[in-house]
C-alpha cells in the first residue's frame, strides 16, 4: 500500500481473494503436496476495489474480509492509476477486476499481480 501511495497518480487498489482447493482428479502426490501447503487449484471467491483513502493496514484488510465470511488463502492485488490527480472511481475498476478474476479462472499468468497470504507474506507464482 505504501508503494501505491508513492505513485505519481492517485491509485485505486484492486483485490481478488482466492481459495485453494484440490482437484477431484488429483493424484496421491498432488494430494500430499496440497496437504503440505503447496499446489492445488485457485478459485476467486470475492473481489473489492478501494482507493487509498479507504485503506488502513493489511491487517485491517484481513479483518474486514472476515466480515464476508469467506475463507480465503491468497489475495491478488493490482493498482489502477487515476489521471490528472483524480482517483479512479469504482465503475472504472469493474473491468480490471473482471480481468483479474478471468485470469485466475482460465489459469492465466498471475505474476503481474502482487499476491499475499493472510499473514501478509508475499507469494510468488512460478
Amino acid at each position: 500500500m505504501l508503494a501505491a501511495k508513492q505513485q505519481p497518480e492517485p491509485q485505486r487498489l484492486l483485490f481478488v481473494f482466492l481459495r485453494t482447493s484440490l482437484s477431484k482428479e488429483a493424484k496421491d502426490k498432488e494430494k500430499q503436496q496440497f496437504h503440505s501447503g503447496q499446489g492445488g487449484e485457485l478459485q476467486p471467491i470475492m473481489c473489492v476495489d478501494k482507493n487509498l483513502d479507504e485503506l488502513g493496514s493489511f491487517a485491517e484488510l484481513v479483518e474486514e474480509s472476515k466480515q464476508m465470511q469467506q475463507d480465503w488463502q491468497i489475495v491478488l492485488i493490482a493498482g489502477l492509476a487515476g489521471k490528472n490527480g483524480r482517483f479512479p472511481d469504482a465503475s472504472e475498476a469493474e473491468q480490471p477486476l473482471n480481468i483479474m478474476v478471468q485470469t485466475v479462472e482460465q489459469g492465466g499468468d498471475l505474476s503481474k499481480y502482487l499476491a499475499f497470504d493472510k499473514e501478509g507474506t508475499l507469494i510468488q507464482f512460478g
